[in-house]
């Protein structure tokens, strides 16, 4: 395929111009593509957030949706087994490889589809398969975990699946030239296609402010939650904030975390608050005081958008994909700085104005982002591949 897509520094250049039921086996030939949401779970996180908001905007190409859980207006697929999510962990994976390299595959040689779609990066490899893949960050390779699966995956079978790809959807300019610099991919077979959220759901809503700060996702080092507890140990106690933490617990990490806490003397100012459901996201970010997400690096940053979409102000990393997400509608910091995190964090609590203008300023930069916008770049993406295909 020799089209111009051509990494572009602007973090919405790559948009392209903005423009089913499911189906069973007896008539999938009348489909022209099949999508391969094996992967979605009861508990959408990122991938599953991306995929159940990319899907309805293919439905013009009659898709064959191969998922667990129902993706409006398609049902769950009866042969995809709800035992391969990240739900399941290492062995959810494990099944959910297996899959991909033999049922998934015979499903779409039967289909007679010309094309895959696979909005995460797994494909059926060697097996004259023709598909367009969505790689959404490389962060195993950049902070590998020793013992972890994920660091042969992202090594070894990530980086095959991306070489056969027809073309390759990132969801940032920053995951695109980590495509490109670490596994020597032209850049016209990428082409970055932002995220977005529902800015219906994720709305002001006028609330008064309560005293603490949120942070939104898991728990690993890279995402740099002991930095955040840190500084919330180097602030005044006299300001009388907490720190909301919402992703599900994880034993790795978070007794580490705890006992850093009390150490600092903040133990009884944190809030451990669970996996939160995305019904109650909207209220609990328009309340708090302020969104701090310095991650070390991100694909893209979903709960940095869904902030600034609630006018939630907003401190995160100047690093990776961040900016690109935030503009010039949030505080960047140095993540790597624990005193710049927390005089971010100080300023938040004590500069009302500013509070005021890093709302306004998000409100107006979430409007940028949309799922039709998305939804529609993807889709013309995949009507590209398959023209060249006839």
């Amino acid at each position: 395929m020799d089209r111009d897509c051509r990494i572009l520094e602007s973090s919405t250049s790559a948009y392209l111009p903005s423009p089913h039921d499911g189906i069973g086996i007896g008539i999938i030939q009348m489909s022209q593509i099949v999508v391969n949401a094996s992967f979605v779970s009861k508990r959408p996180t990122g991938l599953s957030i991306y995929t159940r908001n990319v899907v309805p905007y293919l439905s013009d190409l009659q898709p064959i949706v191969l998922t667990p859980e129902a993706i409006a207006p398609h049902d769950a697929h009866p042969q995809v087994p709800p035992t391969m999510t990240p739900d399941q962990g290492s062995r959810g994976h494990a099944r959910r490889l297996v899959w991909t390299q033999t049922r998934l595959l015979e499903i779409y040689r039967q289909s007679k589809a010309p094309l895959l779609f696979t909005p995460v990066p797994e494909a059926p490899l060697f097996a004259q398969c023709r598909y367009v893949a969505t790689v959404h960050d490389l962060i195993p390779l950049r902070f590998p975990k020793r013992w972890s699966p994920l660091t042969p995956y992202f090594r070894h079978y990530v980086p095959a699946v991306l070489r056969q790809a027809q073309h390759i959807v990132c969801n940032s300019h920053t995951t695109a030239r980590d495509v490109c610099d670490r596994f020597s991919i032209p850049a016209q077979r990428l082409t970055p296609i932002p995220l977005a959220c529902d800015t219906d759901h994720f709305r002001f809503l006028d609330l008064p402010t309560q005293p603490y700060f949120l942070y939104i996702g898991r728990y690993d080092p890279y995402k740099n939650l002991g930095r955040v507890v840190a500084a919330l140990g180097a602030m005044p106690r006299s300001l009388a904030c907490e720190l909301w933490i919402a992703g599900s617990p994880d034993d790795r990490y978070q007794p580490a975390l705890q006992q850093q806490a009390e150490e600092l003397g903040v133990g009884d100012r944190l809030r451990w608050l669970d996996y939160v459901p995305y019904d109650h996201l909207p209220v609990l970010l328009n309340q708090a005081i302020a969104l701090v997400f310095p991650s070390l690096w991100e694909g893209f940053g979903l709960p940095v958008l869904e902030a600034m979409a609630c006018g939630t102000p907003v401190i995160t990393s100047n690093l990776s994909s961040l900016p690109e997400v935030a503009g010039d509608a949030a505080l960047l910091v140095d993540p790597y700085d624990t005193g710049a995190i927390a005089q971010s964090m100080q300023a938040m609590v004590s500069d009302d104005q500013m509070r005021s203008q890093l709302r306004q300023a998000g409100l107006a930069r979430a409007q940028l982002f949309s799922w039709e916008r998305t939804g529609a770049a993807t889709q013309a993406i995949l009507r590209d591949c398959l023209e060249h295909l006839a």
